[in-house]
């Protein structure tokens, strides 16, 4: 989608890379956004119903190796749909996804193996009770990517001590506090090593206090280069980490912009109405 800021381009010159999304210094995230001809998701034409409701409307986003897209907007809008729609999580009716170039399979095993290049967190955990921290860590690297359990576990532990848990490796996910689930989930999805992360809400069942813990974690994987896609209603987190925001209401991507214009500037009616019930309450 283009975008709202930028008058229609020119036709460009075929050998002249693209433009650089602006991306100022801010902590959190990296100086910049890498350039238009290293797209990792591409939605083109996206439409998605439940029953008669439209809940994704003539969707294109289109996501750049390395970037972090911070997707906010009203409840109901549509951001969880798009999210889970780009694993398949959520089947979509008309349009098409793309993942490093390659078409979103509808089943089998080619899905099975796209998706482990797509991780996902979502807002409920997703743990597997039954299992210790180190196992629900280390059993994607084994069945998906079919390492041997001790690289798998060196992998996890690694990965446990990066997310700030790893003196919880031998416990089970009853005995953690929401924010150190999350950050296990976290770790779990990274393990697999996947091309993309997509959060969806993921601090929206936490206590206060426990927030910033995660969205700390959330940050460092920006500041490494982690291309992301993150559903938040968290303001602080779009503002300092995002390359990008895209903004939301009745299934259509409403404005498209950087933090600084869209928080400083916004330019539709549906986003000012939007900002100033979120950020004066």
């Amino acid at each position: 989608m283009p975008d709202p800021e930028t008058p229609g381009p020119k036709a460009p010159d075929p050998g002249t890379p693209g433009p650089k999304v602006p991306g100022p210094k801010v902590y959190g995230r990296q100086a910049s956004a890498p350039g238009d001809g290293d797209a990792l998701v591409v939605l083109r034409g996206v439409d998605k119903h439940f029953g008669t409701l439209h809940v994704l409307r003539s969707i294109d986003l289109t996501i750049r190796r390395g970037e972090v897209v911070v997707v906010i907007g009203p409840s109901g809008s549509g951001k969880s749909t798009l999210c889970r729609a780009i694993n398949r999580l959520e089947t979509i009716d008309s349009g098409e996804i793309r993942i490093d170039g390659r078409p979103l399979p509808a089943e089998g095993r080619e899905l099975a193996r796209l998706r482990a290049d797509v991780g996902m967190v979502f807002q409920s955990f997703n743990l597997f009770a039954h299992k210790t921290v180190l196992d629900n860590v280390t059993l994607g690297q084994i069945k998906v990517r079919k390492k041997d359990r001790k690289t798998a576990e060196e992998r996890a532990r690694s990965l446990l001590d990066r997310v700030g848990v790893a003196a919880q490796a031998d416990k089970y996910p009853a005995q953690l506090s929401g924010g150190q689930q999350q950050r296990v989930a976290i770790a779990r999805a990274l393990a697999v090593d996947p091309k993309v992360m997509l959060f969806d809400e993921p601090t929206s069942a936490l206590d206060p206090e426990m927030i910033n813990e995660v969205l700390e974690v959330m940050r460092q994987l920006a500041r490494d280069g982690m291309t992301m896609a993150v559903v938040t209603h968290e303001m602080g987190f779009a503002r300092s980490a995002a390359h990008r925001v895209v903004f939301m209401a009745d299934g259509r991507i409403v404005e498209e912009t950087t933090p600084e214009e869209f928080f400083g500037n916004p330019r539709s009616a549906r986003a000012r109405d939007f900002l100033s019930k979120i950020l004066h309450h």
